[in-house]
């Protein structure tokens, strides 16, 4: 009977070797079982650590502008210091149900899914939780992972920190342009004034171009952008009962 060549160096070899050679290749997979492991634990405990008042955390989108030398401008500011107007324009705009879920809409989440399996074009159904939760511990993109990892982060997130904290985490990471992250920044970037000092209008233009701040400008709107604007800043005077969670 002919033995092939690997079976005969797999015979010569000693039997110390051989558990020497086993053992290695376990070690190797437990050091992946652990390093991914530590990845997808890691996000939550840092939504622990998060819930320190004087801890201004960033996203992974000025991670990678860091890495890439490329720097970045935020400002951070508490949620006192931003204009409500601006408050209410961003949950009129993103998330109308805010003060009212736990971190995701099901009803919604329900309603994008039979959509996306009937084969229709989707809407993106994220919640400001979920948006925070991508921003911070995720990437951009849509993808079906994603969105498994960011689900629970979401309610993770929602059930540790309180929806002030939650809001004024978002208001703070969140994208207003090339470079140009949290409310502060872009209220000074895009119309020169405080976040504190933020008109209805432009809170209303700020809040529309969230969903694609590369090519939406607040500061220089186009008429489709103005158009949202105006219908976002209607929304948003009559917005009380929807964010008493916030300012009760």
């Amino acid at each position: 009977m002919d033995i092939s060549p690997e079976r005969e160096d797999s015979i010569a070899m000693p039997a110390h070797r051989r558990l020497f050679a086993w053992l290695r290749s376990r070690s190797i997979m437990t050091r992946i079982v652990l390093a991914t492991a530590g990845f997808l634990i890691l996000p939550y405990v840092l939504i622990f650590v998060y819930l320190i008042p004087f801890i201004h955390p960033v996203s992974t989108l000025m991670l990678r502008d860091i890495v890439l030398l490329r720097g970045y401008d935020r400002q951070w500011v508490s949620l006192d210091d931003i204009s409500p107007v601006l408050v209410q324009s961003v949950m009129m705009s993103e998330d109308g149900q805010y003060c009212f879920h736990g971190g995701v809409d099901w009803g919604e989440m329900q309603e994008l899914v039979a959509e996306t399996l009937d084969g229709e074009a989707t809407r993106g159904g994220s919640t400001i939780p979920m948006q925070t939760a991508k921003n911070l511990f995720l990437w951009n993109g849509r993808s079906f992972v994603r969105k498994a990892l960011e689900l629970p982060l979401a309610v993770a997130s929602d059930l540790v920190w309180t929806k002030r904290r939650l809001m004024e985490i978002y208001l703070n990471i969140a994208e207003w342009g090339p470079g140009i992250y949290g409310i502060e920044a872009a209220a000074r970037y895009h119309f020169k004034v405080p976040a504190s000092k933020l008109s209805r209008r432009q809170a209303a233009l700020l809040a529309v171009s969230l969903p694609n701040p590369i090519d939406r400008n607040a500061g220089k709107p186009r008429r489709g952008l103005r158009s949202l604007a105006s219908v976002i800043e209607r929304r948003a005077q009559g917005s009380g009962d929807y964010i008493r969670c916030l300012y009760d």
